[in-house]
């Protein structure tokens, strides 16, 4: 029986670093959670553009990693009944995890409306936000560990790490920043309302 550093060194083994997909690939994955454009006329035109450009980049990322695991070879490993069964799982977890969270937030809420001043009431605590701070950044990861099982390619392990990476990345950011605008907006709420009571 393999040891488990036995194992990651045969699966890494069958990643061939020398094709360009597998660079732009994780290239693609990088550059699409932290791409936004504030150069609009309103905070309105701007989030929809925003939309229309981070879903685009979103299929473009895709494609590219779909290709680039058409160009890396295979491991028995990964291959199988069972596993074929989990990267199903995971696709239809990690787009359960996406569709309903774009379904809480509305268009603005998922892309970043929040960079251009347009909050919703109140933050969103139901599923799947009950569940995990970042339903669409996990879902999209089990996504793209999903389609690497189904493919059986150890590329595909490697590329969903680094998804989760980029995306831990960008949680550090994000999460401070949502909350902060909407405890900064509570706060301006609740001193309008006691100016209000002063008044009377």
């Amino acid at each position: 029986m393999s040891s488990p550093v036995e194992i990651l060194a045969d699966l890494a083994n069958h990643i061939d670093f020398d094709k360009r997909s597998l660079l732009i690939s994780a290239s693609a994955i990088a550059f699409n959670p932290t791409f936004w454009n504030r150069f609009f006329g309103s905070a309105q035109t701007g989030c929809y553009a925003l939309a229309i450009t981070i879903f685009s980049l979103g299929l473009v990322r895709d494609f590219l990693y779909e290709r680039a695991l058409r160009d890396q070879p295979s491991h028995p490993l990964l291959e199988g009944e069972l596993l074929t069964y989990a990267g199903y799982a995971l696709l239809a977890l990690g787009n359960l995890f996406v569709i309903t969270s774009t379904w809480q937030l509305g268009i603005t809420g998922t892309f970043l409306g929040d960079y251009f001043g347009i909050l919703m009431d109140s933050m969103v605590t139901g599923f799947p936000f009950n569940v995990t701070n970042a339903p669409m950044y996990y879902g999209s990861t089990m996504s793209f560990l999903g389609t690497a099982l189904l493919y059986g390619k150890p590329a595909g392990v490697l590329l969903t790490g680094w998804v989760l990476f980029v995306y831990l990345v960008a949680i550090q950011f994000e999460n401070p920043f949502t909350s902060g605008i909407y405890a900064k907006r509570e706060r301006e709420r609740a001193k309008a309302k006691g100016e209000g009571k002063k008044e009377l």
